[in-house]
C-alpha cells in the first residue's frame, strides 16, 4: 500500500476537460434532436411522410449499425497517427458530421407530396449523418479513458460531460416545441436554426482538438485483431450486463423525448412545471450520484438511480392524466437522467478496466463501437416501438388532428411514452444485483492498473526523450 501513496495523483487539465466535454455537448445536442425523434417526428407531421416509412427507415438503420459501429470501433483501436487513436476521426470528421446534420433538414424542391422521394432523402441523410456520427461521438466518448486512469481524475471530466449533456439535453425541450412547425407554416426559421447548429457542430469539434490529447504509451499499444477482440468484448460478463443498463437508458432518454411531443399535443398539462421538476430532479441526482457518490460506489449509485427513474415512470404511465402525479413523476426522471449521464461512464470505464487486468489489452474503440450500436438501435426501437403503440391505439397522424385525437389515442400516447421505459428499468434495477466491479478487491485492481499505466507512460515518455514530471 506504502508504493500507491508514492504515485502522483493523476490530473486532467481544466481546459482539457471543458474542450473535450463542450465537443461531446454539442454532438449531444445534434444527437438528442435526431435521436430522440425530431427528424422522425419532422418528416411524418410536419412534412407528411407515411409512418410505415418512418418505420422501415429505422429499421434498416438498425441493420446498418449491426456493421457500422464494431468494425468503426476496432478501425479506432488499431488507428496509429501522430495525434493519437481517437483524435484525427474527431478533428477532421467534426466539420463533415455538421454538414451531414444540415442536410438532414433541407426539403428537396418540388417534393413536398412525393411519399417516396422523402422516404430516401430520409433514409440517406440519416444514413450518412450517423456514419459521421459513429466516428465522431465514439472517439468522444472514450476520450476520457485515453485521457485518464483512475476513476477520480476520469470524474473530472465526467462532471464537466454531465454540465453539458444536461444542457444538450434540456435545452432542446425549452426550444423545440417554439420551433416546431406545421406542414402549412414557413419553414425557412426552422431549417435556419438548424443550419447554424449544423456550423456549430462542425467548429466547436474541429477547435476542440486542440486542448487535449490522449496519453502517450497508449498511442503505442499493439493493435487487437478485429474477432478476438470482438469475441473477448461480448465474452465480459460485466460489459453485458453494462451494455443491458446503458440499452435501457439510451431507449428511455430517446422515448422521452420523442413521446414528449405527442404528450404536449394532445393533453393539456403544464409543460414549464414538468421542466422545472426535471430540473429539481437532476440537482437531486447531481448530490446523489455526483457529489455523494464515491460513498456508495458506482453498483449502488446506479440501483438507486435505476429505482427512482423506473419510479417515475410508473407513475406517470398510471396517473399521466393528472399534473400533480406527473410532476412528481418528473422528479424521478431527473434524477435518472442525471444519473445516466454520470454513472453509465463512469460504470463503463470499470469494464474496459477490468478487462485490460485480465487480457493485458485495451479496447476502448471495440467497447465503444458495440456500445454505440446496441444504444443506436435502441433509439430506432423506442421511436418505432412508439409509433407502432400509438398506431394500435387509433392515433391519427395527420396535422389536422394533432390536438384533436380521441381518449384511447390519449390513452395509447400515454402507454406508449411510459410502459416500456418503467419495465426495462425496472429489469436493469434487478440486473445490478448480479454487477461484479464493486466492492475493496477491484478497488485494489484498479490501483494495480493505475500503477501499470504510470510505468507504461513513464516508459513512453522516457522513449521519446521527454521528461516525466512526478
Amino acid at each position: 500500500m506504502s508504493e500507491n501513496k508514492n504515485l502522483k495523483e493523476e490530473y486532467v487539465p481544466l481546459k482539457s476537460r471543458i474542450s473535450v466535454s463542450g465537443a461531446d455537448g454539442i454532438v449531444a445536442f445534434a444527437q438528442t434532436i435526431i435521436g430522440g425523434g425530431t427528424l422522425t417526428y419532422y418528416f411524418t407531421t410536419t412534412r407528411g411522410l407515411d409512418p410505415i416509412y418512418s418505420v422501415i427507415v429505422l429499421s434498416l438503420f438498425g441493420f446498418w449499425n449491426i456493421i457500422n459501429d464494431p468494425i468503426f470501433g476496432s478501425i479506432s483501436d488499431r488507428t496509429r497517427h501522430k495525434l493519437g487513436r481517437r483524435i484525427p476521426y474527431i478533428r477532421y470528421g467534426g466539420p463533415i458530421l455538421g454538414l451531414s446534420y444540415i442536410l438532414c433538414w433541407l426539403p428537396i424542391p418540388g417534393t413536398e407530396s412525393n411519399q417516396l422521394i422523402m422516404f430516401f432523402q430520409f433514409l440517406i441523410t440519416l444514413f450518412l449523418y450517423d456514419t459521421l456520427y459513429t466516428a465522431v461521438a465514439t472517439s468522444l466518448y472514450v476520450m476520457p479513458y485515453e485521457m485518464a486512469v483512475s476513476n477520480k481524475a476520469r470524474g473530472t471530466i465526467f462532471i464537466w460531460k454531465v454540465i453539458f449533456s444536461v444542457f444538450a439535453m434540456a435545452t432542446p425541450l425549452f426550444i423545440l416545441p417554439a420551433l416546431k412547425p406545421s406542414s402549412s407554416g414557413d419553414l425557412t426559421f426552422y431549417i435556419l436554426f438548424h443550419i447554424i447548429l449544423g456550423i456549430a457542430v462542425g467548429a466547436i469539434v474541429f477547435l476542440s482538438t486542440f486542448f487535449y490529447e490522449e496519453k502517450v504509451h497508449q498511442r503505442q499499444e499493439e493493435p487487437v485483431p478485429f474477432i478476438d477482440s470482438l469475441k473477448k468484448t461480448l465474452t465480459n460478463k460485466s460489459f453485458l450486463i453494462f451494455e443491458i443498463i446503458s440499452f435501457t437508458i439510451i431507449y428511455v432518454q430517446s422515448g422521452l423525448m420523442f413521446g414528449l411531443f405527442y404528450y404536449t399535443d394532445e393533453l393539456e398539462t403544464n409543460f414549464l412545471a414538468l421542466i422545472l421538476m426535471l430540473i429539481v430532479g437532476v440537482f437531486v441526482g447531481v448530490y446523489l450520484f455526483i457529489i455523494k457518490g464515491h460513498e456508495f460506489g458506482v453498483k449502488k449509485s446506479m440501483q438507486i438511480m435505476l429505482a427512482s427513474f423506473s419510479a417515475g415512470c410508473f407513475l406517470i404511465l398510471i396517473l399521466g392524466r393528472f399534473l400533480i402525479p406527473t410532476m412528481i413523476g418528473f422528479i424521478g426522471i431527473g434524477m435518472g437522467l442525471c444519473g445516466g449521464l454520470y454513472l453509465i461512464p463512469m460504470m463503463n470505464g470499470d469494464v474496459i478496466d477490468y478487462d485490460e487486468s485480465v487480457s493485458g489489452e485495451r479496447r476502448e474503440g471495440m467497447y465503444a463501437g458495440v456500445n454505440s450500436f446496441v444504444t443506436k438501435y435502441a433509439i430506432n426501437l423506442a421511436q418505432s416501438a412508439f409509433l407502432l403503440i400509438i398506431g394500435a391505439f387509433g392515433y391519427i397522424s395527420t396535422e389536422s388532428m394533432v390536438g384533436n385525437q380521441d381518449s384511447l389515442a390519449e390513452t395509447g400516447i400515454i402507454i406508449g411514452w411510459m410502459l416500456i421505459p418503467a419495465l426495462l428499468l425496472f429489469v436493469c434495477f434487478i440486473a445490478m444485483y448480479w454487477y461484479p466491479l464493486d466492492g475493496p478487491e477491484w478497488q485494489g485492481t484498479k490501483q494495480k492498473l493505475a500503477q501499470i499505466h504510470e510505468a507504461k507512460e513513464k516508459a513512453r515518455l522516457e522513449e521519446l526523450g521527454i521528461k516525466y514530471e512526478e
